[in-house]
């Protein structure tokens, strides 16, 4: 397909006709009428019906509509976003985060991509992970961070690195913390409990080993937001986990206790990339933090 042709089509649908369109573009209508003809001969299908000089967009010429708003959209994108990246000498760094990572653990990571030696303009989103993959798919973004490697089901190839896995602490309101009477784990049967969303990997882990060691706690909420959730327990709604990587932050800033930790439920984390080497400096800043500084041994 000659995407000038495809251009021509897009500004007289948009433009509402041949000759506005011309005018916008300083050719001849005869010239933008052939263009198009030879689109529709290339295609196969009529793109236009014409009525006297009236011209109405056939179904094919809908669906074409539709996706040439799409290709020209992201081409006038491209040149902003170039443009602007030449202007400011910036290095832009967009960069998803699944909403099940703890956004303290997001910020950790993402600090040290702000550290590098160039001058970073980030553009950060959050979002369920497939919808993250989807604009990684579509070169939207230069990384997603995760707590699960890259689905199976997901149809474009990616890679998954992983940054690290860390131990869960089991924290609670101090005055919850005071009720356990017997040694860790033993103390959390009968202690309202808060577990992560369904689609936590982390929460078929803190129940398997639940049930391994034979405790009933009562689960008394369940939360897709991390942060939801242990605004729940510093109030004292009931125990709930988090990475002990992260446990003496979220001590000070929600003043819970650590009540226990399990090195048998873990929680793991991940950078997806389309790139199986990674070459973009903010994402290879992040690499290097996890492992030589936030989950080193």
């Amino acid at each position: 397909m000659n995407l000038k042709h495809l251009f021509y089509f897009w500004k007289v649908a948009t433009a509402g006709g041949v000759l506005r369109a011309a005018e916008e573009l300083h050719v001849t209508p005869q010239t933008i009428s052939g263009q198009i003809q030879s689109l529709e001969e290339k295609l196969g299908t009529e793109l236009f019906e014409r009525h006297g000089r009236k011209l109405e967009l056939t179904d094919s010429g809908r669906l074409a509509l539709e996706y040439a708003d799409e290709m020209f959209s992201l081409r006038a994108e491209l040149e902003e976003a170039l443009r602007r990246r030449a202007q400011s000498r910036q290095t832009l760094f967009r960069v998803g985060v699944a909403d099940a990572v703890p956004k303290s653990l997001a910020y950790r990571l993402l600090a040290s991509a702000s550290a590098i030696d160039e001058p970073v303009r980030m553009v950060c989103r959050e979002w369920k992970l497939d919808s993250l993959l989807t604009g990684l798919a579509l070169h939207r973004l230069d990384v997603v961070l995760a707590d699960v490697p890259i689905p199976s089901s997901f149809s474009v190839r990616a890679y998954s690195h992983r940054l690290g896995d860390s131990a869960m602490s089991f924290l609670a309101s101090p005055e919850l913390a005071r009720q356990c009477r017997d040694p860790f784990p033993r103390c959390l049967s009968g202690l309202p409990l808060l577990l992560p969303g369904e689609d936590a990997p982390v929460r078929q882990r803190l129940l398997r080993w639940l049930d391994k060691h034979k405790l009933r706690p009562r689960i008394v909420g369940e939360f897709d937001d991390s942060a939801l959730m242990k605004t729940f327990g510093a109030a004292g709604a009931g125990v709930f986990i988090a990475p002990s990587i992260l446990e003496a932050e979220i001590r000070r800033q929600y003043g819970a206790k650590a009540i226990g930790r399990s090195a048998e439920v873990r929680s793991e984390f991940f950078a997806i990339s389309i790139e199986r080497r990674l070459t973009h400096p903010c994402v290879v800043a992040i690499m290097q933090a996890a492992r030589e500084r936030l989950f080193a041994a």
